[in-house]
């Protein structure tokens, strides 16, 4: 398994030392490696092993080894492999919702409770917004591959990527002005930045199709 490391991280990491947030920055990167180990494990009962893990600013990715076979079983207008991509991807935010789930209930100092709930809370909202690349992204976009087909699934998940962003973008300039927190505004740029790459893509992906139909 190949490991890779933003460097990027290292900018965050200095941000939130400067504004006294590391410890809640560090807490919650702890709690994104535990999310992405439910990844990990899906993939492993579901025949998927690990080929590449990315250390990012907002967490970590991976990449798993597709089975041929897999593409080849049809479900509906898609195939067995984007029905096993969407059992990994909501893996992650389950895993998450156990977590804050389980030491609700742990007798344990409250501090430590409420920072535990709270990371893996804010851990799987984050990833269930239906952003792609994101855990909401890759469920909405298995989810319409399969009813629609693989060209009109990008389309749309790439439509409701931006407008959403567009949206978190407004609301989280009001959450800036009024909270001051540089969090929300550095959660913010990681969005884009994971938006404006996958427009890339996106249009490149589209120019394909375009010469396949002619």
């Amino acid at each position: 398994m190949r490991i890779r490391i933003d460097l990027k991280i290292f900018i965050f990491l200095i941000l939130f030392y400067l504004t006294n947030q590391i410890e809640v920055y560090l807490i919650i990167m702890f709690f994104c490696i535990i999310h992405e180990l439910g990844h990990i494990i899906a993939g492993f009962f579901l025949g998927m092993r690990t080929e590449k893990l990315e250390i990012m600013p907002y967490g970590l990715t991976i990449s798993l080894k597709v089975k041929p076979k897999d593409l080849n079983l049809k479900i509906k207008k898609g195939t067995l492999l984007e029905l096993k991509k969407i059992i990994v991807a909501i893996a992650g935010p389950f895993l998450s919702l156990v977590i804050a789930i389980v030491f609700t209930y742990l007798d344990i100092p409250i501090i430590i409770k409420q920072e535990v709930v709270y990371s893996n809370i804010l851990i799987l909202l984050f990833n269930l917004i239906p952003i792609y690349p994101l855990d909401g992204g890759r469920i909405l976009k298995g989810i319409l591959y399969i009813e629609m087909g693989n060209k009109k699934s990008k389309i749309i998940v790439n439509q409701i990527s931006n407008i959403i962003m567009i949206i978190l973008t407004i609301i989280c300039s009001i959450s800036v002005y009024y909270f001051k927190n540089i969090a929300i505004f550095l959660i913010c740029i990681a969005l884009w930045i994971i938006t404006l790459q996958e427009n890339k893509k996106f249009r490149n992906e589209m120019r394909i199709f375009e010469i396949l139909d002619k």
